[in-house]
């Protein structure tokens, strides 16, 4: 019942969410308050992301992509209708996740957060010369010049000369790149070979289709001479014609040279984002060096003249942002006072928000995940928008305990502001501040998806759940650490922020290197460890994977399987690959069909001849060990350690990989259960049983507890152990204090971030940081690890 005294208005305070089955979940239903801060917890794969993002999140941004017109809708990512029966009381939902900010290789921190607009009105209004408008400061604004005549509508209406020019700040020589590309011709092609005999090694072009063709018809070269013998002519054709018309066999078509279609094609698009084999290429045909015009600045030479105070607006974004917010505080000019402010405002939220270390001239490619959230925060943080929901996922990764409480301070900022906050984390720090939270559980996969817990953060504590459990779990220091093998030397590191560092890394134990976000951990290792000879590296790039992508494709797992039954039954292996010969033909091996309905959303429907399986009918007959491929692939990975371990499915090839994918923690994880579905944590994991397969001496590890419940920890610890102990050396990146207390050597950088870091202020045990307490790591772990050091036998 409302009371008198409440406005019915005031009575939706509540979100409600019943009969949730999105993934794992088992008909979840729960209520969250509104206005308030909410920490979903749980272990990894126990439904959070499902219910946050694939549920409240989805259906939110759902609902309002059908308010744009169909047309608008026709450019808007179709959202399906997740699997839910009621869902009340959503508002706007703003999803601020780790998904890397992959623009293109002109996007950099200063233009996905406006300082860079801003600063160009900035320079376009007080620079001195004046060059243009802000558009003449723009690095991705080429300079234009045009002539010709206009009609001018007016008495007998005579033809008129005109000049137009538009002003823009690209440099014409990088084209607002920074860097200009050097081909390797002989990566392009066999120049002892015609075209016809193949001669071309680059990725997609073969003579057999479109491009024979056009080479053939084009009439520019003899397709049947070895290019060796080109004339100047005909070898500038190949290589370096600009687009031109022609037709073949009656068909209208576009000839360009070699040079510019890679161009075009390859090196317009950041590095990253390709495709491994086209990025092998690129990374073996093309040599990048700093534009010698511009020096990497991606300017002009007119946008480069134009100064403040010394400063011209390369100057500005080269500079550490808590610099810049410095610099910009000294400017006193009535004249541009509200875009001072609103300038001022943006820098001061970088630092804030730990990031005061990067420049704004920084490439987003380059940012780590947990950078690229706090990235996409800025704008937010002084949003007018209220009564909104925020979505968080994990928003502590990558960052030390010692910035954990700036990120507490901003959540608890946006909920006061009159937003519902939305948090996925595991931290017990960020934990502790929600006002209400939802444990989900028991366990990871199947046997999660079912709310443990609804409630405050001290009844989690009572609660006795796996998360109330481990909430205040503390380890203690060892009394004794392993005695290394030797050093791995590292001399005058100066990889970004690092200031000429040597540093001896030893050999044969558990290294773990720390420091605050942007202190020079990752320039360190990455910069001069990991490109070395027998050492592996998992960093936390994202995996890359289609809907048909799975944990067994992406470990090679499927490999060994295939073979396996293709032997039992005396058939092809082909036959037992969704994406080959043995695919349903209906739903081409997908396990669903999906309906394209032109301007309203697609639909997606299980398969109904496969019933999702993925395959025909007549592979599904094929057995091996008493079942088939379909059932093979729906089992978790702790069954199917024991169904390929033993008897007579027993597959050693197979048994290894499954026995790596359950040392990490990914026991639950169904063989063929969609990438798309996993979670970062798991992904990362995913990618570390991948690479412990491989014969390295070093292993490297970036942040190994991204996405790990605090129960998992234990398990983690005792992996890297394992490795060590069995004669390799682990150098692990991380800001977690129970992989520090494990340790059996830390090297601390610092003492802060940026142009304040990039120095080594600790080397040595544990016990002796702890002891010291002289940096910012070592007050924090000396907080974290309990009193007494727990009696660990001498190695």
């Amino acid at each position: 019942m409302v009371s008198k005294s409440q406005h019915p208005a005031d009575n939706h305070d509540l979100i409600r969410v019943q009969g949730a089955r999105e993934n794992n979940l088992k008909d979840v239903s729960v209520e969250i308050p509104k206005r308030r801060l909410t920490v979903f917890t749980g272990v990894s794969g126990s439904g959070k992301s499902s219910l946050v993002f694939g549920t409240i999140a989805a259906e939110s941004q759902r609902l309002i992509n059908e308010t744009y017109s169909a047309f608008v809708q026709g450019f808007m990512p179709t959202l399906d209708r997740p699997e839910v029966d009621v869902l009340q009381g959503l508002t706007t939902a703003i999803i601020v996740d780790q998904e890397r900010l992959v623009g293109n290789p002109r996007s950099t921190v200063g233009t996905v957060t406006d300082a860079n607009a801003m600063l160009r009105v900035l320079w376009s209004r007080l620079g001195k010369p004046f060059v243009g408008p802000p558009q003449a400061f723009a690095f991705n604004v080429p300079s234009v010049r045009a002539a010709g005549s206009i009609t001018v509508e007016k008495g007998a209406g005579k033809a008129e000369k005109v000049v137009f020019t538009r002003t823009g700040g690209m440099c014409p020589r990088c084209e607002g790149m920074g860097s200009v590309s050097d081909i390797d011709l002989s990566q392009l092609y066999d120049d002892t070979k015609s075209l016809n005999e193949g001669a071309l090694s680059i990725p997609g072009y073969s003579m057999d289709g479109w491009y024979g063709r056009i080479f053939r018809g084009c009439g520019f070269f003899d397709p049947d001479k070895p290019i060796r013998k080109f004339t100047k002519k005909e070898l500038h054709d190949l290589l370096h014609k600009e687009p031109t018309k022609i037709k073949v066999d009656g068909i209208n078509l576009t000839y360009a040279g070699l040079i510019p279609t890679i161009q075009k094609s390859f090196l317009s698009k950041d590095v990253d984002a390709l495709q491994p084999h086209i990025r092998a290429f690129v990374e073996r045909a093309v040599t990048f060096a700093t534009c010698p015009e511009c020096g990497g600045t991606r300017l002009s030479e007119a946008a480069r003249s134009s100064k403040i105070k010394g400063k011209n607006i390369a100057d500005a974004c080269a500079m550490q942002i808590s610099d810049l917010a410095a610099w910009v505080r000294g400017l006193d000019q009535p004249s541009v006072a509200p875009l001072l402010s609103a300038l001022r405002h943006t820098l001061d939220s970088f630092v804030e928000i730990g990031l005061g270390y990067l420049s704004l001239d920084r490439p987003t490619g380059t940012l780590s995940g947990g950078e690229a959230q706090r990235t996409k925060m800025i704008g937010h943080l002084g949003s007018s928008l209220t009564d909104v929901t925020y979505v968080f996922d994990e928003p502590t990764i990558g960052l030390h305990p010692h910035d954990i409480q700036r990120m507490n301070d901003l959540l608890l900022r946006l909920r006061d502001k009159g937003n519902t906050v939305l948090v996925v984390e595991h931290k017990p720090e960020t934990i502790a501040i929600a006002d209400h939270v939802v444990d989900l559980g028991p366990g990871a996969g199947t046997a999660g998806g079912e709310v443990v817990f609804e409630g405050t953060v001290d009844g989690l504590r009572a609660s006795g759940t796996l998360t109330g459990r481990h909430l205040s779990d503390r380890i203690s220091l060892k009394r004794s650490v392993r005695k290394p093998s030797g050093v791995m030397k590292v001399r005058g590191a100066r990889t970004h922020n690092l200031k000429n560092v040597d540093v001896d890394i030893p050999l044969g134990v558990l290294v773990v290197v720390t420091g605050v976000a942007g202190s020079g951990k990752s320039s360190l290792i990455h910069g001069s460890v990991s490109g070395r000879d027998g050492v592996v590296s998992v960093d936390q790039a994202p995996i890359r994977g289609s809907r048909r992508s799975n944990p067994a494709t992406y470990t090679d797992l499927l490999e060994p399987i295939r073979k396996a039954f293709a032997k039992a039954n005396n058939v092809k292996p082909a036959l037992f690959s969704a994406n080959s010969e043995g695919a349903c033909p209906t739903c081409n091996g997908a396990g669903v069909i999906y309906t394209d309905l032109a301007m309203m959303a697609g639909v997606t429907t299980v398969c109904e001849d496969c019933e999702g399986k993925r395959f025909q009918a007549s592979v599904l007959e094929y057995r091996f060990g008493g079942r088939n491929i379909a059932e093979v692939l729906d089992l978790p990975v702790k069954d199917a350690v024991d169904f390929f371990g033993a008897g007579k499915a027993r597959t050693p090839a197979a048994h290894a990989i499954l026995q790596r994918m359950a040392d990490v923690g990914l026991g639950y994880l169904r063989l063929g259960q969609p990438l798309t579905t996993l979670s970062g944590g798991e992904r990362q994991r995913l990618k570390l049983a991948t690479h412990m397969g491989e014969d390295g001496g070093v292993y490297v590890l970036d942040e190994p507890t991204t996405g790990l419940h605090l129960a998992d920890l234990e398990q983690l610890l005792g992996l890297l152990d394992r490795l060590v102990d069995s004669g390799k050396s682990v150098i692990v990146i991380e800001h977690h204090q129970a992989v520090m207390a494990h340790a059996d050597w830390i090297i601390d950088l610092g003492p802060g971030a940026g142009h304040d870091g990039g120095r080594i202020v600790f080397e040595g045990t544990p016990a002796d940081l702890v002891a010291a307490k002289s940096t910012l790591t070592g007050e924090h772990l000396a907080a974290f690890v309990g009193s007494r050091p727990k009696a660990v036998p001498s190695r």
